[in-house]
């Protein structure tokens, strides 16, 4: 098992929830099938693998290039948004780890938001409405709060607005899984090259060899 390609994978993924709540916040759109990875890791508790929270490799693809552009030594495309959301997920993260009834009420939470989908799709607007609920009476009642920066015609917008909270539940998802593989802040400031990298690897060496 290649420890810190797994590292790498959670990472992306806090990288590609983020990226969709900047789009969401920013242009009032989101690419469904990205979405619809991010709400699934969120169901995934007991996984077998680090991938298998996120279907395949390949569905990362996402949050992978976003890592790139934020933590590569070449990158001018750095987001501070982006960024901020990153290190605030990392951060209430290991505040949440800390707080077991906050913790409890996430987990039956995402349990009954479970039941729900025997009904509906997964991100059927029912669906991430429980999901953005749970997110607000939980991590986001930990402070400091994520403030979300955009247009307001979005961000006050019920639909546009829940969205952003199941995809801040589902960054604190891979946030969790990043924390158990032994990934912390520290990480990526001092081996932001090293991350980059196998990012790049992962990109070039297992999804494009996989499409041809």
């Amino acid at each position: 098992m290649n420890h810190f390609r797994d590292k790498t994978l959670a990472l992306a993924g806090v990288f590609q929830a983020t990226a969709l709540v900047k789009n969401i916040a920013a242009n009032g759109s989101v690419d469904k099938h990205d979405f619809e990875i991010c709400i699934r890791s969120i169901f995934e508790t007991d996984p077998e693998s680090v991938e298998a929270v996120y279907g395949q490799v390949e569905y990362l693809r996402t949050g992978l290039t976003t890592l790139i552009e934020q933590l590569g030594e070449k990158s001018t495309q750095r987001d501070i948004d982006i960024a901020r959301y990153v290190i605030s997920l990392l951060h209430l993260q290991r505040k949440l780890s800390r707080n077991k009834p906050i913790l409890d009420n996430v987990a039956n939470g995402i349990e009954r938001a479970r039941r729900q989908t025997e009904h509906f799709h997964i991100t059927h607007e029912n669906v991430i409405a429980n999901l953005a609920d749970i997110y607000t009476t939980t991590i986001s009642q930990i402070p400091p709060k994520i403030m979300v920066s955009g247009e307001s015609r979005f961000l006050s917008n019920t639909e546009q607005a829940n969205n952003i909270r199941a995809l801040l539940l589902a960054g604190m998802r891979s946030a969790v899984l990043w924390a158990q593989l032994g990934g912390n802040r520290w990480q990526i400031l001092l081996r932001r090259r090293r991350f980059s990298q196998e990012a790049e690897r992962i990109l070039k060496e297992e999804i494009q060899r996989q499409l041809h």
